[in-house]
């Protein structure tokens, strides 16, 4: 997204999903930057949705993504929490939204069983090995955590957090300010 007043590209957030040992976690930074400058640190970008039974991360514009949440909430209740259907049904308005398909995020949902991550060109995707991320510093928080789930047996929070403090290492983009959701 372009600021209007400099030019600046707002870069911001690294969300990763972990899903392991029946279990699920959800972890992403907090820092939001405008060009070279840090202008928020602790930002919240991963939400527990539909009484908590659901958890959502974005990536991308905040005021996109807040809308996108709204709409995917929306669409959960019409569809009685079914994620996959919610998600397909969300995917489908924001590409063919004369509104949505200009809003620029991404979105990670997830329940106990299903993750998905969606996107503005229609794209619902889940992961045959349990992991997803999405925003600036997504390769280094995956490819960590493609490491640990390989080679430790760590948990999926434990696994989440260690893999986005390692991002906050390597992407100037992403803090170590980090809040995780379970389910």
């Amino acid at each position: 997204m372009l600021n209007g007043m400099n030019n600046e590209r707002i870069r911001s957030t690294t969300v990763l999903l972990v899903q392991r040992g029946g279990a699920v976690a959800m972890a992403a930074d907090g820092q939001v930057t405008l060009g070279e400058t840090v202008i928020k640190g602790n930002a919240r970008k991963v939400r527990r949705l539909l009484n908590g039974e659901i958890i959502a991360g974005f990536a991308g514009s905040t005021a996109d993504a807040f809308a996108l949440l709204g709409r995917f909430e929306t669409k959960l209740g019409e569809f009685q929490g079914q994620l996959e259907r919610a998600a397909i049904e969300l995917s489908k308005d924001w590409r063919t939204d004369k509104y949505l398909r200009n809003l620029e995020a991404l979105l990670i949902v997830a329940d106990k069983k299903d993750a998905f991550l969606i996107s503005g060109k229609g794209d619902v995707i889940s992961s045959d090995e349990g992991l997803l991320s999405v925003g600036s510093g997504s390769m280094f928080a995956l490819a960590a955590a493609r490491a640990l789930v390989k080679h430790t047996e760590l948990s999926a929070r434990e696994i989440a957090e260690e893999a986005l403090r390692i991002a906050s290492e390597i992407c100037i983009y992403t803090n170590s300010d980090i809040v995780v959701e379970e389910l």
